[in-house]
C-alpha cells in the first residue's frame, strides 16, 4: 500500500540528486566520498536524531574516556584511511598495535593468553595436542559443509569440538551472539566460498599466502605486519563529529529530521518528514538493517523483504575506575566463553589500549553485559549490574575492595544477527536493486558491523554513483581474538 502523500499539498518539496538516510557512519561515509567524487554535486542527509555519529558514541566523565558503540577498528583498509584524511583526523589517531598487544580467555575460571600469531598460537597450551592434530587432520580431511550451517555445526565439522570455545569467544567479542545460531556463511562468507573452492580451510589459506607472496614479490612491496586497533584522542565520536561537521558547514546534513515515510515519484523518489518534503533522484537507506526494513515495509517498492527484520542482540557497559593499586593484565582485554558461566561476555582493559582514558596513573574497566543469550541481565539496575560485574572480573584479576568511578552505558543500538533468514534478505536485496537502481541500502548489519566492512560498502557506493570505475575486490576476514 502506498503511503498517504496529502500532505505534500501543503508544502514546499526541497529537490536534490541525492538524498541519504541516516547520519551513521554509512551514511556520513558515502555523503564525504560523493563531495571529493563530485565536488558541486547536489546532496543532503537527513538525521532524525539531534546529533550524527549512529552507534558511535563516546562517554567522558571525572576524567573517564568510554564507549558506548564500537571501540575501535583496524587500520588495514584504505578506505578507512582515506575517510580519516578526508575528516582531517590523521594527527588524532590513537593506535594498539596487534603485534605488542595480546588478548586473554577466560578457561576453567582463569585468564588465558592467546597469542597473535598462528605459529605462537599453535604452541600456546590452549588445547591439548591430540585436538591440535584432529583440528588440522579434521579441516585437511573433511568434506564441505552444504547448506546453511550454523557457526556451531561448521565449526565442530570443519575443526572438532575442542574449537567450539575458541569460535564462541570470537563471534561473543564481534556479535555478542550465539554460535548456534548464527550462519557461517553470514559471518564469514568469503572464508565459506574459499572452502568450497580449496576443499579446506587451511588449503584456501595457505594458497591466499602464497598469491600474496608472489604479488609482493612482483610488485616489490614489503610485507605488511599486523595491524592496528585504532581510535581518536577524544574517542571514537570525534570521526563521525568532523565529518558532519563539514557536511553542515555546506548544508548538506539536516538533523531532527526523521523519515516518516518515502514513496516513488516521477523519475525518483518523495520523502516525507516533519520538516518538509524532500525529493531526490538517488536514494540511500544509510540505516541499521532493521531500521530500513521497516521503512521499507509500506513504500510501494514490489515484493516485501522476506522476514520483517533480523534478530538483534543488546550489550550494556559497565565501567569501573581505579587507582594505580588494581593489578590489570596488559593486552586489550578479555572474552569469556559461555560454557563459563560468567556473569560478563567479556571486559575491555581500556587504559591499555589507549592513552587518556583514566585520570593520571589510574585505570579502566569496560565489562560486556547481557547479548544475544543474556538479554535478562539487561533489566537488571544499575547498582546490581555493578556490583555483579565487579564479583566476576574480581575472581580474574586484583582489584581494590571498591572503585573510584562507576557507570552503567545502556545504548539503544543493537547488533543485528546473521541467523536464519539473513541470507534471504541479502538475495531479496539484491533482487531490489535490480528492479530499483535509484535505491541503495547499506548500512549497519548488512554486509556487517564492523566500521571497515561499512566504510567499504560507503566508498563503493560513491563511486558507483558518481560513475567512477570500481576496482574489483577479493575480501576475506581476518579473526583477531
Amino acid at each position: 500500500m502506498r503511503p498517504d502523500l496529502s500532505i505534500d499539498l501543503f508544502m514546499s518539496i526541497q529537490q536534490t540528486d541525492i538524498c541519504i538516510v541516516g547520519a551513521g557512519i554509512s551514511g556520513l561515509a558515502v555523503a564525504t566520498f560523493l563531495r571529493r567524487e563530485q565536488p558541486q554535486g547536489s546532496l543532503l542527509v537527513l538525521e532524525q536524531g539531534e546529533r550524527p555519529g549512529g552507534a558511535i558514541r563516546s562517554y567522558s566523565n571525572e576524567g573517564y574516556l568510554a564507549e558506548w558503540g564500537p571501540h575501535g577498528f583496524l587500520d588495514n583498509r584504505e578506505e578507512s584511511r582515506e575517510l580519516i584524511a578526508l575528516a582531517g583526523l590523521e594527527d588524532d589517531k590513537v593506535a594498539a598495535p596487534l603485534s605488542r598487544f595480546v588478548r586473554y580467555l577466560c578457561l576453567q575460571g582463569r585468564l588465558t593468553l592467546v597469542p597473535q600469531t598462528p605459529p605462537r598460537i599453535l604452541m600456546a597450551p590452549l588445547m591439548s595436542w591430540p585436538n591440535k592434530f584432529r583440528l588440522f587432520m579434521g579441516d585437511l580431511q573433511r568434506p564441505y559443509f552444504a547448506g546453511e550451517p550454523t557457526v556451531a555445526q561448521w565449526v565442530e565439522h570443519r575443526f572438532g569440538a575442542a574449537m567450539l570455545p575458541f569460535a564462541d569467544a570470537v563471534y561473543t567479542g564481534t556479535y555478542a551472539g550465539d554460535i548456534k545460531k548464527l550462519r557461517i556463511d553470514g559471518v564469514m562468507p568469503g572464508m565459506r566460498a574459499l572452502e568450497k573452492e580449496h576443499g579446506s580451510v587451511l588449503r584456501a589459506l595457505f594458497a591466499r599466502m602464497r598469491a600474496k607472496k608472489r604479488e609482493r614479490k612482483a610488485s616489490g612491496l614489503a610485507k605488511t605486519g599486523m595491524p592496528a586497533m585504532t581510535s581518536f584522542t577524544a574517542g571514537m565520536e570525534q570521526l563521525p563529529l568532523a565529518l558532519a561537521k563539514k557536511l553542515l558547514a555546506g548544508d548538506q546534513l539536516q538533523l531532527n529530521c526523521g523519515v516518516q515515510s518515502i514513496a516513488q515519484a516521477e523519475g525518483g523518489w518523495l520523502l516525507n518528514t516533519r520538516q518538509g518534503a524532500y525529493r531526490c533522484q538517488q536514494l540511500v537507506l544509510a540505516l541499521p538493517l532493521n531500521a530500513s526494513l521497516q521503512l521499507l515495509q509500506s513504500a510501494g517498492i514490489g515484493a516485501l523483504p522476506p522476514a520483517p527484520s533480523l534478530p538483534e542482540a543488546r550489550i550494556d557497559s559497565v565501567l569501573l575506575g581505579f587507582g594505580p593499586e588494581a593489578d590489570i593484565p596488559f593486552g586489550f582485554g578479555y572474552l569469556a566463553p559461555e560454557q563459563e558461566g560468567r556473569f560478563a561476555l567479556g571486559a575491555l582493559f581500556s587504559t591499555h589500549m589507549f592513552p587518556g582514558r583514566a585520570p593520571e596513573g589510574g585505570h579502566l574497566l569496560e565489562i560486556l553485559v547481557g547479548g544475544r543469550r543474556h538479554p535478562e541481565r539487561l533489566q537488571l539496575s544499575d547498582t546490581e549490574m555493578i556490583e555483579r560485574a565487579y564479583a566476576d572480573v574480581s575472581q580474574l584479576m586484583h582489584l581494590p575492595e571498591k572503585p573510584r568511578f562507576t557507570a552503567v552505558l545502556r545504548p539503544e543500538a543493537a547488533i543485528p544477527q546473521p541467523e536464519e533468514g539473513y541470507l534471504p534478505l541479502l538475495a531479496w536485496r539484491e533482487a531490489l536493486k535490480q528492479q530499483h537502481s535509484n535505491l541503495h541500502l547499506l548500512g549497519f548489519g548488512w554486509n556487517g558491523i564492523g566500521l571497515n566492512e561499512m566504510v567499504r560498502e560507503a566508498k563503493l557506493l560513491a563511486l558507483a554513483l558518481a560513475a567512477r570505475p570500481v576496482a574489483a575486490f577479493d575480501e576475506v576476514k581476518g579473526i583477531y581474538m
